[in-house]
C-alpha cells in the first residue's frame, strides 16, 4: 500500500485535532503537546490497523492501549521531565509509573481504540488514505 506524505500529514492533523478536542471535553483544557502526541498516536494506529484488518476488535484495543501508553510515556518524559511543561501528572493515580502513565488511562486508551478503529476504517473507505 503506497501512500503519499500528504496523506500522513492529513492523518496527523485529524488525530491531533480530535485528541485536542477530546482533552477539552474531558479536562476542560489541552496543551499543544497533546495535539502533537494525538497526531502521532493516530497516525501510527492507522498504519497498524490498515495492516491488521482481520484482527479482532479486542486485539486492536490491546494494541491501541499499548501503543498509546508507550507514546504517552515518552511524551511525558519529554514534555514533563525534560522541558518541565507539567502537562499532566498521574502521581495520584493508583498503579502509575513515574506519574506519566497509569493503569486507568491505559484502560481508557483501549476503549478509545474502538472509535479510532471505526474512524480509520471510514477514512480508508472514504478517502483511500
Amino acid at each position: 500500500m503506497k501512500q503519499s506524505k500528504n496523506c500522513w500529514g492529513k492523518l496527523f492533523a485529524v488525530g491531533g485535532f480530535l485528541y485536542g478536542l477530546l482533552e477539552i471535553l474531558w479536562r476542560k483544557h489541552t496543551h499543544w503537546s497533546m495535539v502533537l502526541t494525538g497526531g502521532i498516536c493516530f497516525t501510527i494506529l492507522y498504519r497498524i490497523f490498515r495492516c491488521l484488518t482481520v484482527c479482532s476488535l479486542w486485539l486492536k484495543c490491546c494494541i491501541g492501549s499499548t501503543v498509546i501508553t508507550i507514546i504517552e510515556f515518552f511524551s511525558g518524559f519529554l514534555f514533563n521531565y525534560c522541558l518541565k511543561l507539567q502537562v499532566w501528572d498521574y502521581s495520584e493515580q493508583r498503579f502509575n509509573f513515574c506519574g506519566q502513565i497509569c493503569a486507568l488511562y491505559s484502560f481508557l486508551w483501549g476503549l478509545l481504540t474502538i472509535p479510532i478503529n471505526a474512524l480509520c476504517k471510514w477514512l480508508y473507505r472514504r478517502f483511500g488514505w
